[in-house]
């Protein structure tokens, strides 16, 4: 979905929560106050989560108006990262894990230890 959208040049993470029953002037604020970044940036996308991860929102400066994108997950959540208050600037392939459902800031996979040996 996201990544089909033309014309993203940089993505960028809203660590944390945000309200997500907020529009784009609520979330064009947030950029703009908390980030410190500017929400016109032609081609740069901003991706927010709220308190439960099965959904996200973005907002995107078209050059003539905002976009502004909704993602429900119906089965999982997504692992997004809640402690930094920064805004994180995503790789493509940070972007692809992102919506795999993987923290884009630390990928890992869990190692497991056997309980039971056969």
């Amino acid at each position: 979905m996201l990544e089909d959208v033309p014309g993203i040049r940089r993505v960028v993470l809203a660590c944390g929560t945000v309200d997500l029953r907020k529009g784009i002037d609520g979330l064009a604020m947030i950029i703009g106050d908390k980030y410190r970044q500017n929400p016109f940036e032609k081609g740069t996308l901003f991706l927010f989560c709220g308190q439960r991860s099965d959904r996200i929102k973005g907002l995107l400066w078209m050059g003539t108006g905002f976009l502004l994108l909704y993602k429900r997950f119906e089965a999982g959540r997504l692992s997004w990262p809640r402690n930094m208050q920064e805004a994180a600037d995503l790789t493509e392939e940070q972007f692809h894990y992102l919506m795999m459902g993987l923290n884009p800031l630390e990928p890992k996979i869990k190692d497991v230890t056997p309980v039971k040996i056969y």
